[in-house]
């Protein structure tokens, strides 16, 4: 399940609750050439390469997607995310519209859901009231979802957080559904079709 979303739009938070509430889902754990930060953990925080080793993944078709930010690549190893669902968890990508567009094509049956506040006015005040960000950082925020928001009808679902706890029921109740589609209930409709043809010829 793909999750993204404007910066202010409540993502983190929205996942945090839902990962609390309910112990079957699992967030992506993203590659990075990156240095680790004071805290921050391999394998929980990120797996960290060397450059020439994250090249090679690429080179070998290992990540679902991938980006370089300020002289960083950032990527979505498939062998975590296909792990955990093997496992039987939901795996959570949140990542970007160009990343998600990426995971979409190797991955069309992933479920892509973009996360808003109810209005433009609230995501403003939701970065204003951070108090971490000047007010020229919030513009570049808000700038750059204008530029988001061209591409939230290429998702399949638009979940509005306008209160979280009913945005974390809304969410855990769409990915419930999707288990339930067709695309996911190849085993089952193949079974029962060979049951079916078996029962008519008695």
């Amino acid at each position: 399940m793909i999750l993204s979303g404007f910066s202010g739009a409540g993502k983190g938070t929205v996942i945090r609750e839902l990962m609390k509430r309910y112990d079957n889902y699992a967030l992506s754990v993203s590659a990075t050439t990156r240095k680790p930060r004071p805290g921050e953990q391999e394998g929980v925080s990120y797996f960290f390469k060397e450059e020439d080793e994250f090249l090679q993944m690429i080179q070998r078709g290992e990540l679902l997607e991938y980006a370089k930010y300020v002289d960083h690549y950032y990527g979505t190893p498939a062998a975590y995310v296909d792990r955990n669902l093997d496992e039987g968890r939901d795996v959570i990508l949140e990542i970007e519209i160009q990343g998600a567009l990426k995971v979409k094509e190797k991955r069309p049956d992933a479920m892509m859901i973009f996360v808003t506040p109810p209005s433009a006015e609230e995501l403003k005040k939701r970065l204003t009231g951070r108090g971490t960000e000047t007010e020229e950082v919030i513009d570049a925020r808000m700038r750059r979802a204008a530029e988001e928001a061209e591409g939230m009808e290429k998702y399949d679902y638009i979940l509005v957080n306008d209160d979280l706890d009913t945005c974390v029921e809304q969410l855990h109740q769409l990915i419930r559904m999707q288990h339930m589609a067709a695309s996911h209930q190849k085993a089952f409709i193949g079974e029962i079709q060979k049951e079916l043809l078996a029962l008519s010829y008695i």
